[in-house]
């Protein structure tokens, strides 16, 4: 017999990769281990039909899927566990032959086991592992006994593909990017044919990856595993956690999967300790905003309610509060889902949705460990919501997000969900609502004439005429630093009303009041417009937003 010709000779030869494709796949196996074919198959150089046939063609041997399928016939004389741990399954046997449909060629102690327990002589099929789940499930009709070894079984093969190094590789390199990029969010979508990954940068949406079809499953089997998700669980949605270090800093990432047409699609939202800002002063608020801010946090009770959607800075606003309060003399409490950023000095509780462990029930727990300060992740519910109520009503200062479109709105929403206004009336003691802006690359913003037809189409007038500092109307262009976007980072445009006489007399004269500029307070559009005037952001994305 002459000596087999290597697998990478007969891929060279019949030019299904280059020798770029090698060198790369080699440098991986010195640094992470592995072997050619594998490594070549989940870079995406080559497919799986490809790596059988170059197998075949090395090791001289008969593709499954040129087997005369109508010849099928599943031998059931040996133990089927047998066949599910080596993943190698007889499908016909004629005169003194078996035939074996596997996988991997090279499992001589699991073949020549069947040959001494079959005394007939094995002939090997190579079979892509759809081909193997087919061969497996007609194995496995009629018999469940072994079911649990089964999963076990599916759940370590799962394990075996998010450990592989190619694929350690490329979550790790969309990690790196996405942080060094400084994007909020990571989306891995997946579809018919494989998986999309898009990048959250500034609010907005953009791809930057395609995952492959044959790399799918160890992708999403490798971020449940680092998510600490059930990894065999693909029917409903998970909630996890990451922590990785990346260029010397920590990052807790984030990690929520939910089941999809096309398979599991998952979101990791990243939580850098060194982006976000702690102090009310550097939030990118205007000052009349910041005084009015810091005098409600003066309060020594009642219920300060900050609205928006989601990823709109809300929870950062109020992290950036109850670091302004905070001090030694203070004790505050947080109840959250999920607990975002750690607070020195702050007691942080975590909600388990799981286990029954709600806000309302956290609530009602803190209340009996004598706190100064409470603040709430959310208000979703009317139970939740009495509480709040109460803790502000019997001397407590308490902070927490809504999901409403305006700051009054937050007024009409806790009714909606059954709190009674003269309780609303005695407890709430101011209403904020925020969105986050694209702010303008300040390497490339281009300044801009402002004409009497733009002052009046926006109501400028009122707004110029406030402006003590010069005008410095810019539009976006792009450049290389802003990855020519013409915006780099975001900053906040807020509402901030103190819920005092006047509002309540508004609201007392009609229910659906929602004027505020009325009583002398910028509204979301305004406070943008402002920052537009100042060259901070321009008019389209004021407008995009509000």
């Amino acid at each position: 017999m002459g000596v087999k010709p290597s697998l990478e000779t007969i891929l060279l030869e019949d030019k299904r990769c280059s020798l770029e494709d090698i060198a790369q796949a080699k440098s991986i196996i010195i640094d992470y281990g592995g072997n050619l074919g594998n490594v070549l198959l989940n870079l995406g150089v080559i497919s799986q039909e490809t790596l059988l046939w170059a197998l075949a063609k090395q090791y001289d041997l008969q593709l499954y899927s040129d087997f005369q399928s109508d010849k099928l016939k599943i031998n059931h004389t040996i133990n089927h566990a047998f066949f599910v741990e080596h993943e190698i399954y007889p499908v016909y046997e004629e005169g003194e032959e078996i035939f074996l449909a596997l996988h991997n060629p090279l499992q001589s102690k699991a073949i020549a086991t069947i040959h001494q327990l079959t005394q007939k002589k094995p002939k090997l099929l190579l079979a892509t592992h759809e081909e193997l789940r087919e061969i497996k499930a007609l194995y496995e009709e009629g018999d469940e006994e072994e079911t649990q070894e089964i999963f076990e079984d599916e759940v370590d093969k799962l394990k075996e593909l998010a450990s592989e190094a190619p694929v350690i590789k490329l979550i790790n390199n969309i990690f790196t990017k996405a942080s060094q990029r400084l994007v909020s969010d990571i989306h891995f979508e997946s579809f018919a044919k494989g998986m999309k990954v898009r990048y959250r940068l500034d609010g907005m949406l953009k791809t930057v990856d395609t995952i492959p079809m044959h790399l799918k499953q160890a992708v999403t089997a490798r971020l449940k595993l680092i998510s600490k998700m059930n990894i065999a669980e693909n029917r409903l949605p998970q909630d996890g956690r990451i922590t990785v270090k990346i260029a010397g800093e920590e990052i807790d990432i984030r990690s929520s999967s939910v089941p999809t047409a096309f398979g599991e699609s998952f979101v990791l939202r990243l939580l850098s300790k060194e982006s976000i800002s702690l102090e009310i002063d550097k939030l990118g608020l205007h000052d009349e905003n910041i005084t009015r801010l810091k005098s409600l946090l003066q309060r020594p009770n009642g219920v300060l309610l900050t609205t928006g959607p989601t990823g709109s800075g809300k929870t950062s606003t109020l992290y950036a509060c109850l670091n302004y309060i905070h001090d030694e003399a203070t004790k505050i409490i947080t109840v959250e889902d999920p607990v975002e950023y750690q607070l020195e000095g702050v007691s942080q509780i975590q909600v388990k949705a799981s286990i029954d462990y709600t806000f309302a029930k956290a609530l009602r727990s803190i209340l009996r460990q004598d706190p100064d300060i409470i603040m709430i992740g959310e208000i979703r519910d009317g139970e939740t919501a009495q509480i709040a109520i109460q803790a502000a009503l019997t001397g407590h200062l308490v902070l927490s997000t809504l999901h409403t479109n305006s700051a009054l709105g937050a007024i009409s929403r806790l009714m909606d969900i059954g709190v009674e206004y003269y309780l609303l009336k005695s407890s709430i003691i101011g209403l904020m609502a925020q969105r986050l802006v694209r702010q303008l690359c300040n390497h490339c913003k281009e300044p801009i004439e402002l004409s009497d037809e733009m002052i009046e189409a926006y109501d400028l007038k009122p707004l110029v005429d406030k402006i003590s500092s010069p005008l410095n109307p810019c539009k976006a262009l792009g450049c290389e630093v802003c990855q020519y976007r013409g915006y780099k980072g975001r900053v906040p445009i807020m509402e901030i009303v103190p819920f005092d006489d006047r509002l309540m007399k508004c609201f007392d004269e009609n229910k659906d009041f929602k004027d505020i500029r009325s009583l002398g307070y910028r509204d979301l559009q305004q406070d943008g417009l402002l920052k537009f005037l100042e060259g901070k952001t321009s008019i389209e994305e004021v407008m995009r937003i509000t």
